[in-house]
């Protein structure tokens, strides 16, 4: 009788441990799964990875660890690697897209599935779902504003090959003289419906750009008096990943303006054409100055890195010489 009650007050005591310790034994086994699951990829054995990854991503399906978070993001990398091997495979994409969207939906600052899902969707040709994707990217208060910036930039860059697509034609784009120089001279196209597209567009990507810009934090505004030697390696990081994004920003802001300048010409409004050729000036400078800044910062960061590898070799010579 006392041994049957020691037995059960055993079984009790196991089954008090093992629920108290669950979650970290369940974290054990997606680090080792995550860990094997790394080796397979690294190797190409993309289904052996695939049923590691989900294994661990199972485990922790709300994203409560860092191991699930990881698993999920590294289950949507491969499937996705599994569709560019087997472009024929389309299913393999749209696997891709769940599982990346369940990695967004742990995560919502976690750009780089954002960004494969709307790779995924141009891949398909699914052009009406990327265009919804990235809306609602763009439209996501909840998000950084760089982020936001980013998506409402894809959209107007999509604005801005719509018009391009008009305007850059033997038809519309003639080169003749003016003032003793060749310079290119824009016609309205003879197809009515050519010319309303392209107005159309130039005003959707002008407003898409405006709002993109008009998220342009003081860090992007003040970028030219940045001193990258004073800044910690964190700093460096950080602020270039806040610059790159209004880079583009400001590329597709002159872009756009460039176009409107040709689509006032075709309407003969000379006097705006001549006004929006000075904005597309300036723009591009603001664009220049921008990107000039980023490259001040990622020639600090390149600096910093050689500058270390140099040392662990130094260090490396001189253990080796002892």
């Amino acid at each position: 009788m006392r041994s049957s009650r020691l037995g059960i007050f055993l079984l009790l005591t196991l089954a008090v441990f093992l629920t108290a310790n669950c979650g970290y034994y369940n974290r054990i086994m997606s680090r080792k799964n995550l860990v094997d699951g790394s080796m397979a990829y690294k190797e190409r054995k993309f289904d052996v990875a695939e049923d590691l990854f989900r294994r661990a991503a199972e485990r922790d399906p709300k994203g409560e660890s860092e191991e699930g978070r990881i698993a999920q993001v590294f289950l949507a990398r491969t499937l996705h690697s599994k569709f560019i091997g087997n472009r024929q495979d389309t299913s393999l994409a749209e696997r891709a897209i769940v599982e990346y969207k369940k990695a967004l939906a742990l995560n919502k600052d976690d750009q780089s599935s954002y960004k494969a899902v709307a790779s995924l969707y141009e891949n398909l040709n699914k052009q009406d779902e990327w265009r919804q994707w990235v809306t609602n990217r763009a439209n996501a208060a909840d998000i950084k504003p760089e982020y936001r910036a980013e998506a409402l930039t894809s959209l107007a860059a999509k604005q801005n090959t719509c018009a391009n697509e008009v305007s850059d034609t033997p038809e519309t784009k003639k080169t003749v003289q003016r003032d003793g120089k060749d310079v290119f001279q824009f016609s309205k196209p003879a197809n009515e419906a050519d010319f309303q597209r392209m107005k159309g567009c130039v005003e959707e990507g002008m407003r898409l750009i405006d709002q993109a810009a008009a998220l342009e934090p003081d860090t992007v505004k003040n970028a030219g008096s940045l001193n990258p030697k004073s800044m910690t390696d964190e700093q460096l990081k950080t602020t270039i990943d806040t610059l790159k994004p209004y880079e583009s920003v400001r590329s597709y802001r002159a872009s756009l303006i460039i176009q409107a300048s040709r689509l006032a010409e075709m309407e003969g409004r000379n006097d705006d054409r001549d006004r929006l050729k000075a904005e597309a000036d300036k723009a591009k400078a603001d664009f220049t100055a921008l990107s000039d800044a980023v490259k001040n910062l990622q020639n600090e960061i390149d600096a910093r890195k050689a500058a270390a590898e140099e040392a662990e070799n130094a260090n490396a010579n001189k253990a080796a010489a002892k």
